[in-house]
Parts: structure tokens; C-alpha cells; sequence
């Protein structure tokens, strides 16, 4: 009897990186923690990407939203989104209702399974950068891990710790397998410039770079401000992300 070797060989060694921890497969993760897919789809993403193809920035009734997150799902269902996330402030509950939603469609929609939205986990979180609040969106984590536990209890006692810094909440989101990204940079009350530049010293994975600063209907880009914040960030060697920022009754606009 021959014996693959090529095989076994990759089972050993898929073995031993699942017993000291480095391994990241699809097979071993759900696909709303898969980090690596989730990087391939940012490195896709363009300045038309969003909010038709992919969104990374919604908000639900779980936090400072109008949807519930069942809401959320059929528009995303409607529209006929490839991905998206959502990223209520300090809490993973919408997005657990949200893949619980999209699993029970899925189910009674068989036929239709594979037109369905890749969901990912996320949240967004408040870090200190600079010496200025901003937010920082985490993807693609495991929500029970432990180290993400002080940010996710639907407040921000935090704030009031060590887990503030922005350094830690990169930490906590990566420890957690997920990609940290820095919401919206040009909204704060430091230049983005400098902001970007800080956060990649921290080893942030990305920058919200396709993000509409005016309340516009339809939504549309201020490319004066979002092809600087471009060029920076591809300067950095940073992913690229997108989404509305959405708090209202319309997942394609933001409020």
C-alpha cells in the first residue's frame, strides 16, 4: 500500500501549528473570522466599491443605530452586497443577530445560499492617538476572545484605563486574530497626516480611506480629502477600506 507523503507531511504540519497556535485556515475558522479573505477583499477595493459592492461601516439599533440588525441584512440582501460588517461601538450583539439572520435565510432560501453577503465580525472602539479620541475598527476577530472583553461590554468604562491607548486596542483586536483599522482619519481634531502616520508606527493593518465627509444623497466621495488620505496610506503599505458610516434607515447613506 503507498502511502501520500506529500499529505501526511502537511497534516503534521497543520498539526503542529494548530498546537503552538500559528495557523489561520478556513477550514478552522468560521468564514466571519477569516482574516486572510477579508485582507484580499480590501486590497481589492476602489473608490466604487462602496456602497453597492462592499460595506465596512454600519450601525444598528444594538448601539447608536436606527436598523435592527435583521433590517440591516435584508437591505444588504437587497441591494445585492458581496460583503460587509457591522461595527456598532463596544459590542459584537448586532452582528451575532445579524449572522443568526443570515444563517436562518440561508437555510430557507437554499436556491439563493450562494448570492448571500460574506457577514464579518466587527466593532468600532474608542482609542486615544495623539492625545485625541478617535475610533478604530476591528474585523475579522474572534468576539469571545478574551482579550477583546474590556472593549465590548456596550460602554466605554475603558476609557478610564490603559486599555484607552490606542496601541492597546490595536493590540487586542490583532491578539484576537481580527485587522485593525483606523475609522475615518480626517474627522479628528489632529491632521490626518499625522494621525496615519501614527498609526502605522502602532502597526495598525489600515486605514478607512473611501468614506464620504459630507452628508450627500446620493452618497459620493470628497476626493479632495479622500486622495491625499489614499496616497498616505498606500505610502504606509496600508489596506484600504470603505463603508458609510451608517445611523440611519439606509444602509447606503449615512444618516
Amino acid at each position: 500500500m503507498s502511502v501520500n507523503l506529500t499529505s501526511a507531511s502537511e497534516l503534521l504540519s497543520r498539526w503542529f501549528h494548530i498546537q503552538t497556535g500559528y495557523v489561520e485556515s478556513s477550514l478552522l475558522i468560521p468564514p466571519a473570522q477569516n482574516r486572510l479573505a477579508l485582507q484580499q477583499v480590501f486590497q481589492t477595493l476602489n473608490a466604487r466599491s462602496c456602497p453597492t459592492s462592499y460595506n465596512f461601516h454600519l450601525h444598528t439599533r444594538r448601539s447608536d443605530g436606527q436598523l435592527e440588525p435583521d433590517e440591516v441584512m435584508q437591505q444588504a440582501i437587497d441591494i445585492g452586497l458581496k460583503g460587509l460588517a457591522i461595527t456598532d461601538h463596544h459590542t459584537t450583539q448586532g452582528y451575532k443577530e445579524s449572522q443568526q439572520w443570515l444563517d436562518n435565510w440561508k437555510q430557507n432560501h437554499p436556491e439563493l445560499a450562494n448570492t448571500a453577503p460574506q457577514l464579518w465580525t466587527g466593532a468600532e472602539i474608542n482609542a486615544q492617538l495623539l492625545g485625541v479620541d478617535v475610533h478604530i475598527l476591528g474585523y475579522a476577530f474572534d468576539p469571545d476572545a478574551a482579550c477583546l472583553q474590556p472593549y465590548l461590554q456596550g460602554d466605554a468604562a475603558f476609557l478610564k484605563t490603559d486599555a484607552y491607548y490606542a496601541e492597546n486596542v490595536i493590540a487586542a483586536i490583532q491578539g484576537a486574530g481580527g485587522l485593525a483599522v483606523l475609522a475615518h482619519p480626517a474627522r479628528y481634531r489632529r491632521p490626518f497626516t499625522e494621525l496615519i502616520a501614527e498609526a502605522a508606527r502602532l502597526g495598525i493593518d489600515g486605514i478607512e480611506v473611501y468614506y464620504a465627509y459630507r452628508h450627500t444623497n446620493p452618497w459620493s466621495l470628497n476626493t479632495e480629502i479622500v486622495n491625499p488620505v489614499k496616497q498616505l496610506t498606500d505610502s504606509y503599505g496600508l489596506l484600504n477600506t470603505c463603508g458609510t458610516d451608517t445611523h440611519g434607515r439606509d444602509i447606503l447613506l449615512r444618516i
